[in-house]
Order: C-alpha cells, then sequence, then structure tokens
C-alpha cells in the first residue's frame, strides 16, 4: 500500500471512527500532505518502507520551517497519530515514528469498555428485523474474536465451523488464523444465516458472511456506522467507541480473565508479543490482584 492511500484510510477512520469535525479533518490532511512531500521527495513512498530515517528528514524540515513549537508538535501529533494507525490496522508491522522525542510524552494505553457497556453494546440490536439480526452477529463476532474491521468483513460463509466454533480470518499479507466463537457469538451467527440472504436482491450469492441492506459486502464505512449507532443505544459516549475499540476490549477483558499473552497474541493475530503486551498495562489493580495471589514474596 502507498502512504498516500495509508494517508486516506487515516482520515477516513478520523471522520467515521473518532467523529472528528471536517476542519479538523482538513488540518491533518495538510499537514500529512507536507509529510508525504518531504518524504517523498525522491519517489512514492510504500507504508513498508517508511523509516525512522524518513520520519527525521521529516522533523528536520519542520525545524527548518521557523513555527512555533505548538505549531512543531502538532504535525509531528498527527504523523504519529497516522503511523500508529497503519499499524494498528495491521496495514504495516513497525512505527517508524518510535523514535520520535516529544517533551513529557507518555504511552498511550488502549480505551476499553467495560463489560457492562460491552453487555449493553451487544444487546442493542433489535432481534425482529434481519439487519437487527445481522448487527448482533457481527457485533457478538467482534467481541469475541478480537477480528479487525477488514478481517471481520473479510470472513466469508464457508469459513465458519460452527460445530467447533471457529472462525478463520485473513490479515495482513494474506495470513491467515483460526479464531474462536463463543457460544453467544455462534448462537447469533445462528439466527442470521437463514435471513442473510433475503438482503440479496438476486442474482449468486456473494458468499461474505456479513451483507449490507443491498445485499453487496459490508464495508468498513459500514461497520463503523454500526458500531456507533447501537453503542449511542446503548448509552455509551461515542468518543469513546469504535471497532478498534471493541477489540482493545476484548484483548483487556482476555488478560483480566487470566488469559496467557501467548494466548491473546494469537487470537488477535499480532506479529510481536510486544504489541500484545501494552494490555498488561491496562488494569494496574488486576495486575496487583495477580502478584498478591501468585508471588511467594508478595505475602
Amino acid at each position: 500500500m502507498d502512504l498516500a492511500d495509508g494517508v486516506e484510510e487515516y482520515l477516513a477512520s478520523l471522520r467515521s471512527e473518532r467523529g472528528l469535525a471536517g476542519n479538523t479533518v482538513t488540518a491533518y490532511r495538510r499537514d500529512l500532505d507536507q509529510y508525504r512531500r518531504v518524504i517523498e521527495a525522491d519517489a512514492t513512498v510504500a507504508v513498508d518502507d517508511v523509516t525512522p530515517a524518513l520520519v527525521d528528514r521529516f522533523v528536520t524540515w519542520l525545524g527548518s520551517q521557523g513555527w512555533s513549537a505548538a505549531t512543531v508538535a502538532r504535525k509531528i501529533a498527527a504523523v504519529r497519530g497516522l503511523h500508529r494507525f497503519l499499524v494498528a490496522e495491521d496495514l504495516t508491522e513497525v512505527d517508524a515514528t518510535g523514535t520520535i522525542e516529544s517533551p513529557g510524552r507518555t504511552a498511550s494505553l488502549p480505551k476499553a469498555l467495560t463489560v457492562d457497556e460491552v453487555e449493553a453494546l451487544l444487546v442493542a440490536p433489535h432481534p425482529s428485523s434481519r439487519l437487527g439480526l445481522r448487527d448482533r452477529a457481527l457485533l457478538e463476532l467482534m467481541y469475541a474474536s478480537g477480528a479487525r474491521v477488514a478481517e471481520t468483513i473479510g470472513i466469508a460463509v464457508e469459513d465458519l465451523d460452527l460445530e467447533a466454533r471457529t472462525a478463520l480470518v485473513t490479515g495482513k499479507g494474506s495470513r491467515q488464523r483460526v479464531v474462536p466463537l463463543g457460544r453467544h457469538a455462534v448462537d447469533a451467527i445462528e439466527r442470521y444465516l437463514p435471513v442473510r440472504l433475503e438482503l440479496k436482491l438476486g442474482g449468486a450469492d456473494p458468499g461474505w458472511l456479513f451483507l449490507n441492506a443491498r445485499g453487496a459486502k459490508l464495508s468498513r464505512q459500514g461497520v463503523f456506522l454500526i458500531v456507533r449507532r447501537h453503542g449511542l443505544t446503548a448509552g455509551i459516549d461515542p468518543s469513546r467507541l469504535s471497532p478498534h475499540v471493541l477489540r482493545h476490549s476484548a484483548a483487556t477483558h482476555m488478560v483480566e480473565g487470566g488469559a496467557d499473552l501467548r494466548t491473546v497474541q494469537e487470537i488477535l493475530g499480532h506479529a510481536s508479543i510486544s504489541t500484545t503486551q501494552i494490555y498488561t498495562r491496562v488494569s494496574p489493580q488486576f495486575l496487583l490482584e495477580v502478584f498478591v495471589t501468585s508471588h511467594p514474596r508478595s505475602r
């Protein structure tokens, strides 16, 4: 994927997932266009080819423009946000901005919903309609598996094994993994499947598990809107909810429930255990309880 396409994906997520105003997204675009012009001075750059040296080239250029410290910090934040998004969405494996130094910089932690909030979200879709059944199955599958948006909409009906309670998902580089589906997710999918083809308007079955109201493959934007709409019904602040937050919540709740990090890494499809380790920092109280009950020198 070219960096330009990565920027477009990021800006789309800012609009739909974070609900930023149009003029704010325009400011992000302006900053990221400057970034691309500087690091692509010689040739078009793919997201996998962005290196810390290229990012440093941009930072050096910023320092030569005579802008205020606040303006420079804002532009660097836009670039850092872009690359964190690319890593989080598995569009690249390495955050090229990891070496950028910022005064007072602190590592951001995943935003996780409480278990009660997730429960409220999952029961928000109305089961009396085809779209309600679809949305319930979608949300249950995403929370059960921790699958990314692109992975979720890429699941075909034939990728399901409801008897074994698993689904085959395909991540970056066509890497595939089997993810577990709990009883609630399986039940929701079984209720959705009989009405799934009623969403079609004739023609061949497209094969995808989740279809939109016109019978075509559900889009990323469609998933964002579904999650946001049912979050509002569940009384969850829209600024705290997105498909990626649901993934974070699944991982956090697994760790809090006692799952080991290697298992969580395999379920989420993280290339490195270091990515999964961030979930050990989202619940310090849980870690303290584990320490007190398991460490021989804690008592």
